[in-house]
């Protein structure tokens, strides 16, 4: 998405600031919005992507990946409807993934949907600066992921 609001830049950066050197000791990399990711004929640019082990991909330009771990859309209201439909109706069809996390960005609220077996996804959610999540089996604060975008 070209023109992102100021809250919306802030939450990739801290996610990414927050879960990267963590995820890199795990042999998993993360990626801002401009990876594209392939799922049969459809192209998106996640906001985040992490790839665990090896990337995949779709040709030699390598510009193109089939397996992410995890990937994560902040939401807008011009997005919000799309992200948590189509978008990730096609996501689910992804077999490396493994969580798929919507991030609010107006109020301290994270959504995510968690493979759980063949062809199931359970959800759950969290919210308010004093709680956290975890991501990938790792710990993120909201307070962390929120800091600079919402006043405490």
């Amino acid at each position: 998405m070209s023109g992102a609001s100021l809250a919306h830049n802030a939450l990739v950066a801290n996610i990414i600031m927050e879960l990267g050197p963590r995820l890199r000791e795990r042999g998993c990399r993360i990626y801002p919005s401009d990876l594209k990711v392939r799922q049969g004929s459809r192209f998106f640019y996640p906001d985040v992507s992490v790839i665990c082990g090896e990337p995949e991909f779709h040709d030699n330009e390598r510009d193109v990946v089939l397996n992410p771990s995890l990937l994560v859309e902040v939401l807008s209201p011009s997005t919000e409807k799309y992200d948590k439909g189509i978008k990730f109706l096609t996501y689910q069809q992804i077999p490396s993934l493994q969580e798929y996390l919507l991030v609010h960005q107006d109020t301290a609220l994270v959504e995510i949907y968690r493979r759980h077996s063949a062809g199931s996804w359970l959800y759950s959610r969290t919210d308010g600066l004093d709680n956290a999540l975890t991501v990938l089996d790792l710990e993120l604060s909201l307070s962390q992921l929120y800091t600079g975008v919402l006043q405490s």
